[in-house]
């Protein structure tokens, strides 16, 4: 099948490109479409009207929708629970069984026989599926639970207390949090947790200037004292934590998106709760710490550090909490730093099982995870992890102290999340009991990683599924990125992966710098002045994938979405004429003016600021909404953004897409998908496999990939 016949001109709606220059630092900046950052006005309101109804119009010729809609649900409809957290008696974890809209959050009494019952289920608090539960906390002795859920994709969360053995809240609800950590001291009388300034006092700031408070159960949030934060740059982001026995708190700052960490642990028992006498770790260095601390930790005993200070690939050292204030004069390495491998977790499990403090470590080597197991007393591994197989680990916990129990998630390109359980005891890995997902394995996709040289003959990684594990026949290409924030593009379960690949097609899954597949060395490589790197990769492996015989010239689309919107977006415009379909998806694309609007601000750590000179004209050279051409033969682009993003405006796509409809000569289309009530992060499992679909038919119509065939039952795992 060939690429379908497309028109050479499109009608599009009306888009004033009005004479707006501005001048920085000497430099002019044209912005024709400012005026579509106001999304509320009428010019902005008529014409997003009119895109929807063009979109309309085109999603209804795509050959072969509803396959593709199937498809993708059929390989969504997978049942899945994530690691659970033990609190005093009780187990909690999420759930969500096939065609579930969202995760529901259940509990149980400890131990293999305990009734499971619903806690809380977000369809039930709104059946239209337009909340969702965005973080939960149970108390030290699990009778007591801090929930948060946001509505309409805004993130911005409420907290509530809820009683675990009744459902019933309890207290709250607490406003302006957002996926905040909680902290619970002992008995549940109170927590630390993060909440932002109110708006009133910086108007259009509503989503920083956060502080840490300490909030006692059943009082007005209003009476909630600060205990840190106060005089900080208002982009900082906080965390907290109190080990079980309320001993130590520990609050984690960071500047932005920012690698470095400010790290600060209190002795609560040194001094009033409300003013906990906070010391410093670790201040004002390039460098990520954590701390992992076990219940009983007296000043005496020891802690861990989990860093990659002096270890850009991370290692992990033991101090005395009295002693944490000196630095690394205190340290003892008991975890090296790997040159093969980059260190993601650590799990701290002690006696009286196991009788030595044991340390779970998971890596990525060459982007695949590794387990490990290490005496954290004498300092050496005694063991390895068997997995089942080459993917991705994730979502660690710990059972109750002393019990040796460990959890963490496993998946990759074709296995579907599942729960194993370690044992200290004996070293065994199992799969968790109340995991109720199948062992499935979806056939008809077959993964390899392949290494090419970037650019600079820089060595970048990808893999490739396809549906024979080797380039037999040129077949159409899907290849997706993301490279940036350190984030690692590690194997994971993907319904549109695998919905593109059984249709016959070839999907490509790239390692680019500026995320963390090498540690923090490669994600630098790829941010700030060196942001060129990532997009660099990017070309090579779509190269890569032509030579290698993958696929052929005119069959290559390119998908991504937040950061990787910024990647295709940069794709797009610096080699148009490489790809034949483009999909961006929640994306930033005005690099100069990004930092006004969203988190924008945040993001400074990763991408410079325009307010640099410097910085300014890194921005200016691969600004995607600042290279478009006028009569530059684009590929068909679809731009996607949802209402209630608060991460990523919509102001970005619904100017790019202002800006390439006036300007490519190319076929097209270019068009622009707004989903309301929705946002940036999770979404209900229905509108998610909508949207995945749509993606993947417009990028199929345009390469020549057919339709997926119809299937009888569900396509796992033999299809």
């Amino acid at each position: 099948m060939t690429p379908q016949a497309r028109p050479t001109r499109r009608e599009y709606p009306q888009a004033e490109r009005q004479d707006v220059v501005q001048e920085l630092h000497g430099v002019r900046v044209p912005d024709p479409y400012r005026w579509l950052e106001d999304s509320e006005s009428a010019a902005t309101l008529r014409w997003s009207a009119e895109q929807d109804a063009l979109y309309a119009v085109e999603r209804a010729a795509w050959p072969g929708l509803e396959r593709w809609e199937a498809e993708v649900s059929a390989l969504n409809a997978v049942d899945r629970a994530r690691s659970p957290k033990v609190r005093g008696g009780r187990v909690f974890w999420l759930r969500q069984d096939a065609g579930q809209e969202h995760p529901v959050l259940v509990v149980a009494e400890a131990g293999t026989d305990g009734a499971e019952r619903v806690l809380l289920d977000p369809g039930v608090l709104d059946p239209s599926g337009r909340t969702v539960l965005d973080a939960w906390e149970p108390s030290v002795e699990g009778d007591l639970l801090a929930c948060q859920v946001s509505s309409d994709g805004t993130e911005d969360s409420l907290l509530h207390v809820i009683d675990v053995a009744t459902g019933k809240v309890v207290d709250g609800p607490v406003d302006r949090v957002r996926k905040s950590s909680i902290g619970w001291l002992p008995g549940g009388e109170a927590f630390y947790y993060v909440r932002h300034l109110d708006p009133r006092l910086n108007p259009g700031e509503e989503r920083y200037h956060r502080r840490v408070h300490l909030h006692r159960v059943g009082t007005a949030p209003g009476a909630d004292a600060v205990v840190f934060g106060e005089g900080r740059d208002k982009t900082q982001f906080y965390s907290v934590s109190v080990t079980t026995d309320g001993r130590w708190l520990t609050v984690t700052a960071t500047l932005g998106t920012g690698r470095g960490t400010d790290l600060y642990l209190a002795d609560l028992s040194a001094g009033p709760l409300d003013r906990p006498p906070l010391r410093p770790v670790q201040e004002g260095m390039e460098a990520a710490t954590r701390l992992h601390a076990v219940p009983g930790t007296g000043p005496g005993d020891r802690v861990w550090l989990r860093t990659d200070r002096g270890a850009a690939r991370g290692r992990v050292v033991a101090c005395r909490p009295s002693e944490l204030h000196l630095g690394p004069d205190a340290w003892r390495e008991v975890i090296p730093e790997r040159p093969d491998a980059v260190l993601t977790h650590l799990v701290v499990l002690s006696g009286p099982r196991p009788e030595r403090p044991l340390g779970l470590a998971a890596w990525t080597r060459d982007t695949v995870a590794e387990v490990t197991v290490h005496d954290l007393a004498e300092g050496r591994q005694v063991a390895t992890v068997p997995l089942p197989g080459t993917g991705a680990v994730g979502d660690f916990s710990a059972g109750l102290p002393g019990s040796g129990e460990a959890w963490f998630a496993y998946t990759d390109f074709v296995t579907p999340p599942r729960v194993l359980r370690f044992q200290a005891g004996d070293g065994r890995v199992t799969r968790w009991e109340r995991d109720a997902a199948g062992d499935l394995a979806v056939e008809g996709a077959v993964t390899r990683q392949v290494a090419f040289p970037s650019r600079d003959g820089t060595t970048v990684r990808m893999f490739v599924i396809s549906p024979t594990g080797r380039p037999d026949v040129p077949r159409p290409a899907l290849l997706t990125g993301y490279g940036g924030f350190g984030r690692t593009m590690s194997p994971r379960y993907r319904a549109q992966v695998l919905a593109w690949v059984r249709a016959g097609g070839v999907f490509a899954w790239a390692g680019l710098r500026g995320g963390g597949e090498e540690g923090e060395s490669w994600h630098r490589a790829g941010s700030g002045e060196h942001k060129q790197n990532t997009f660099d990769d990017f070309d090579a492996a779509a190269d890569l994938l032509v030579t290698a015989g993958w696929t052929e010239p005119g069959r290559i689309a390119v998908m991504g979405g937040s950061n990787g919107g910024l990647l295709v977006g940069a794709a797009l415009t610096q080699q148009p004429e490489k790809y034949a379909a483009v999909v961006c998806m929640a994306p930033l694309l005005d690099m100069v003016r990004y930092e006004l609007s969203g988190l924008g601000p945040s993001w400074t750590p990763e991408y410079g600021t325009a307010q640099d000179p410097a910085h300014l004209l890194t921005l200016l050279s691969y600004s995607p909404y600042h290279r478009v051409m006028p009569g530059a033969a684009y590929p068909a682009v679809l731009l996607t953004a949802a209402d209630g993003d608060t991460r990523t405006d919509p102001l970005h796509a619904r100017k790019m897409c202002a800006a390439l409809q006036h300007a490519s000569s190319g076929p097209g289309p270019v068009l622009l998908r707004l989903e309301r009530g929705v946002g940036h992060g999770d979404r209900a499992a229905s509108r998610a496999a909508a949207l995945q679909a749509e993606c993947l038919a417009f990028l199929a119509q345009h390469v020549g990939l057919p339709a997926p065939a119809v299937r009888r039952g569900r396509p796992c795992p033999s299809g």
